[in-house]
């Protein structure tokens, strides 16, 4: 099911003539020609040998432009998807983390540049792979300390690049974080592995860095961080389906999770949230990945940021902080670290366009955004006042994954902005 926006109000059209009239009904039958694109895009890309549905908001200048359901929540085709159904949005809880940083950074509970050993002593003194191999790595002191603000950026040195960084690579994934039981368990087998580059030196993406922020927070406030997020984020913006596992009772409403076979054929993932949907992502409230939520609630979150740091009637960051967040930062080191891609930087938790030519895609300078890892995308341009947010499920794998629509879903929004 579809909804395309309701045309602006007219009321004092009339004082204009009917010549206006006319010709302000063509170019609203030219807007919604526009955002019908948008829905056949939908419409095309959900459906048998595809991903089986999608749900997708988009806000613009503080009005919802365009939102709708396509599909269904399960690859069988037996349960239409609705609008408030509740997806695992895996790697877009790490800008949530980042903002519940700030948050403490705000209170002068923490700092930016502040070593992480401050907040958990074993990591002082780390090492770095200079060589070697897995059994008999060589190491070297680092130059430097890792920092909240290195792991904001992704720059801690921590990696898992197997291409330039083999033997850190398998000393990162020997640590096997995913199978820790708590915050504190990560932490500490993170603790133990050496770091493929100095901090502040590369831009590696790596989610160990945001469950150490998540650590730290819940170090520095004395509370568990599912707590923390729930009592900062989450109620005051009204965020009711968003948590670490979803209520018994709400799991009727989990969207399928399935992934491709080598043949290109759908099948359920083998995951414990696909095979349990509802159940945690992982056994630990994680900073990183562990969230679930609805394009409803995360357009909450969204809007906050863009907002300037107030929603739902109250301000949870300050303006000044939110342009920070969505500030590249990668531009700030001495000397610069490149990003993963062109046209691209890094703020503190997500993507910043620096260059949309460079990029290939349309957008804006200081646009701001990430996804998750099950086919869920957000992004933030504070110059067009835009909000949009496309939710699916679908994990890539084998040899033959369905290929992402962010890309053409993004053009097809901007290209039906007024």
């Amino acid at each position: 099911m579809r909804r395309l926006p309701m045309p602006p109000r007219t009321a004092h059209a009339w004082r204009y003539g009917a010549a206006l009239l006319l010709l302000l009904g063509s170019a609203l039958a030219h807007a919604d020609d526009r955002w019908q694109r948008l829905d056949d895009f939908l419409q095309a890309s959900t459906g048998p040998g595809r991903f089986p549905g999608a749900v997708a908001v988009v806000e613009h200048q503080g009005r919802v432009a365009f939102h709708g359901s396509w599909g269904h929540a399960d690859s069988a085709g037996t349960r239409p998807l609705r609008e408030d159904a509740i997806f695992r949005i895996y790697s877009m809880t790490k800008p949530v983390t980042s903002a519940a940083v700030m948050m403490l950074v705000e209170e002068g509970r923490l700092s930016l540049d502040d070593p992480l050993s401050r907040y958990l002593p074993a990591f002082a003194d780390r090492q770095v792979v200079i060589g070697g191999d897995l059994a008999h790595p060589q190491l070297a002191p680092s130059p430097r300390a890792i920092t909240l603000r290195h792991l904001l950026t992704h720059t801690s040195g921590l990696a898992a690049a197997s291409d330039t960084h083999p033997v850190a690579t398998r000393l990162l994934t020997a640590a096997d974080v995913d199978s820790a039981t708590s915050l504190e368990d990560a932490a500490a087998r993170l603790a133990a592995v050496p770091l493929a580059d100095a901090p502040g030196t590369h831009f590696h993406y790596e989610g160990s860095n945001t469950e150490l922020l998540a650590r730290v927070v819940e170090v520095v406030s004395g509370q568990p961080f599912a707590q923390f997020l729930q009592q900062r984020i989450f109620d005051p913006l009204a965020m009711r389906d968003t948590g670490f596992e979803v209520p018994a009772a709400q799991r009727g409403r989990v969207v399928e999770l399935p992934t491709s076979d080598d043949d290109g054929r759908l099948r359920v993932a083998d995951t414990a949230s696909a095979r349990s949907p509802g159940v945690r992502l992982k056994g630990y409230d994680s900073g990183a990945g562990g969230l679930y939520s609805t394009a409803a609630d995360y357009l909450k979150f969204a809007r906050m940021l863009l907002d300037e740091g107030r929603g739902n009637g109250r301000q949870l960051l300050s303006r000044k902080t939110v342009e920070l967040m969505m500030a590249d930062q990668l531009g700030g080191f001495a000397p610069a670290v490149p990003s993963q891609g062109p046209g691209e930087g890094f703020g503190l938790g997500g993507y910043v366009v620096t260059d949309p030519v460079a990029r290939g895609r349309l957008g804006s300078v200081g646009q701001f955004g990430w996804s998750g890892a099950a086919s869920t995308y957000f992004t933030i341009d504070r110059r067009e006042r835009l909000v949009a947010i496309l939710m699916l499920q679908y994990l890539p794998g084998s040899e033959r994954p369905l290929a992402s629509p962010s890309t053409r879903f993004y053009n097809l929004v901007y290209q039906a902005l007024p």
